[in-house]
């Protein structure tokens, strides 16, 4: 008998794939509150993925330089502003290039909590849906769901047309909690970060992850208004 290997006795991450939809902010609150939390992150960015980020944030994600890239992109406010942030330790990141089929995620004997897809594009939930395992964010969510981890899904688009909606509809089936990025306006909401911080902290529910992201529904009408 093989003996139990040490980072697989103490490490098992929550992965967080990025695709190449609208929605950024989404991901880097996400990944910051995951961090805050103690929790190990394997990160895949799609290549979709590099140019939505570079028009949201001006920011180049580069696999050789990843790590400095990440600071930079965790730092960075949702309105786009440097520096909103303090830096953040990204010791305990493990990148995964999204090219990269023989990536650890992408076995089910690689020990992972769960996955974390923010943002959604309609073209990954298709994928992800009918198996298609294009790339690495496919592959591991198929996995994910084989092996019966947690899957959550934060799809960013508007409207929603009827095939998109079976493809939500099959990963529902199938066990991916399916959450889409629509922020709500009763945790007292004064700047798009609130609201972005309001996405992503449901994303953290459903991960069963705490965090203190936003002010949570007590049962009394007003408590979020700017004037208490």
């Amino acid at each position: 008998m093989q003996p139990v290997p040490e980072d697989f006795a103490q490490r098992r991450p929550w992965v967080v794939g990025v695709s190449g939809a609208s929605g950024t902010p989404y991901a880097a609150a996400v990944l910051r509150a995951l961090l805050a939390a103690g929790e190990s992150v394997d990160l895949v960015v799609s290549r979709a993925s590099r140019l939505t980020l570079l028009d949201e944030t001006g920011i180049s994600f580069r696999d050789a330089h990843w790590q400095d890239d990440l600071r930079e992109w965790l730092a960075r406010g949702a309105d786009g502003k440097p520096d909103a942030f303090a830096p953040v330790d990204v010791a305990d990141v493990r990148y995964w290039a999204a090219g990269d089929l023989a990536a650890g995620p992408s076995s089910g004997s690689y020990a992972t909590r769960g996955m974390l897809i923010v943002p959604a594009s309609t073209a990954c939930v298709a994928g992800v849906a009918l198996g298609l395992s294009k790339d690495l964010l496919q592959r591991t969510a198929s996995v994910t769901l084989k092996e019966g981890r947690k899957l959550v899904v934060a799809v960013r688009e508007t409207p929603l047309n009827g095939q998109t909606l079976k493809h939500l509809v099959a990963l529902d089936e199938a066990g991916a909690t399916v959450l889409p990025a629509s922020p709500a306006f009763y945790a007292g909401a004064t700047h798009i970060q609130d609201l972005v911080d309001f996405v992503a902290g449901r994303v953290l529910d459903a991960a069963g992850v705490p965090h203190g992201l936003y002010r949570r529904w007590e049962g009394e009408l007003g408590g979020g208004s700017r004037g208490t």
